[in-house]
């Protein structure tokens, strides 16, 4: 496992929690439990991102591996991100938005 300063980890949680809620959301209910009503990433090392789940049973956390499997540069966090995003469209039948 590797792990990620923590200022690049605080750094990724803030923009996808404070830009890409909604793609949180889309993961949890792909990969955790379809009936997700939120999710914040609250984590993440070089094997996956962790996520606080949020449905009608409560907050439960869980992890979800990067769909390219371990991970070293800070630099691939971006790319598995958007991977497990697409894959998430994918699983729930979403038009995927353009990536930039």
């Amino acid at each position: 496992m590797t792990a990620f300063a923590p200022e690049v980890v605080e750094a990724i949680l803030r923009h996808m929690n404070g830009d890409h809620t909604d793609d949180n959301v889309l993961i949890a209910r792909a990969f955790v439990d379809p009936s997700a009503e939120a999710a914040e990433m609250v984590g993440l090392d070089g094997d996956g991102g962790v996520w606080d789940v949020t449905t009608a049973r409560g907050v439960h956390r869980a992890s979800v591996a990067w769909p390219a499997g371990a991970i070293t540069e800070r630099g691939e966090v971006r790319r598995e991100i958007v991977a497990l995003y697409d894959e998430a469209c994918a699983v729930l039948g979403v038009e995927p938005r353009a990536h930039s």
